[in-house]
């Protein structure tokens, strides 16, 4: 009789773990939104909505989403296992560039912080600020601070004493004329004070309908919570959490927001960083 394992009929194909491909068969598939994958244990099945180094977000057919570890074979794709990997950066030939379309500064260290700061009303807003132009506001040394709310400003802007070589940039929401942040505005913008702000009830808004998936941002009627209709209106079967969770994963570059955001991003940071009148 021939020992366990060898002999006549070779190894016994169920020792060990048989569902484990072998060396070399597992190809790896650049992850994309909208491909469709199963996790290892066919336990999930989903769209890939968003990814960062480590994790990948899948959403079912009822809109549920779940979060899954990134490693080898550790997923299928028609049935095979395959290997998810983040996509290549696109070769153009030009220079690198930054998420906010700047050219992108490598192996340089952060400057050391300016004197000057920008205040962002909303985490959800700074977060997405540090996602798209964080790597050049560490370029050019300015922190950013979170403003929890339009009320506290005039108090802030007394505070930090703003001056030549020290400017103060507020990011507000929803800023429209006649409005309570317009008015607080006004009180408190000066020649090294600049308020500027979006047009959005919030800053989900200001990301592109198109880079989540959707045809437009719902309207939510008045008096109802605006994030939580919004989610409710979509069928997203998760917390408001989740759902920015979602939403600023999908967003990769400048080109996934909208103008109206963009441009006074921008304005901002040239505002504390060019030159004051008086300096050279």
């Amino acid at each position: 009789m021939a020992s366990e394992g060898t002999g006549r009929y070779g190894r016994d194909v169920l020792a060990g773990d048989w569902r484990r491909p072998r060396k070399g068969a597992v190809r790896d598939v650049e992850m994309e939104r909208g491909l469709v994958v199963e996790d290892a244990d066919e336990a999930f099945c989903g769209a890939v909505v968003s990814w960062d180094k480590a994790t990948v977000t899948l959403e079912d057919r009822g809109g549920k989403l779940r979060v899954f570890d990134l490693g080898p074979a550790a997923f299928l794709l028609e049935g095979r296992p395959v290997t998810l990997v983040r996509p290549a950066p696109e070769a153009s030939g030009g220079p690198l560039r930054s998420a906010s379309g700047s050219v992108a500064v490598t192996g340089a260290r952060a400057r050391v912080a300016r004197e000057s700061r920008i205040y962002v009303e909303g985490a959800h807003d700074a977060e997405l600020v540090e996602k798209v132009w964080g790597h050049d506001l560490r370029v050019e040394g300015v922190a950013v601070e979170f403003l929890e709310g339009v009320d506290a400003l005039p108090e802030i802007v007394a505070e930090f004493c703003p001056g030549p070589g020290r400017r103060l940039g507020v990011l507000v929401d929803h800023l429209v004329p006649g409005s309570k942040e317009s008015r607080i505005a006004a009180r408190v913008t000066g020649a090294d004070v600049l308020v500027t702000g979006h047009p959005y009830v919030d800053v989900w808004q200001a990301v592109r309908p198109g880079t989540v998936g959707i045809g437009a941002w719902p309207q939510v009627p008045r008096g109802l919570p605006w994030k939580e209709g919004v989610v409710d209106a979509l069928g997203w079967r998760c917390g408001t959490g989740e759902a920015w969770g979602r939403i600023l994963g999908s967003v990769r570059t400048y080109a996934d927001l909208e103008p109206a955001l963009l441009g006074r991003v921008e304005e901002l940071i040239d505002f504390v960083t060019g030159p004051h009148p008086e300096e050279p």
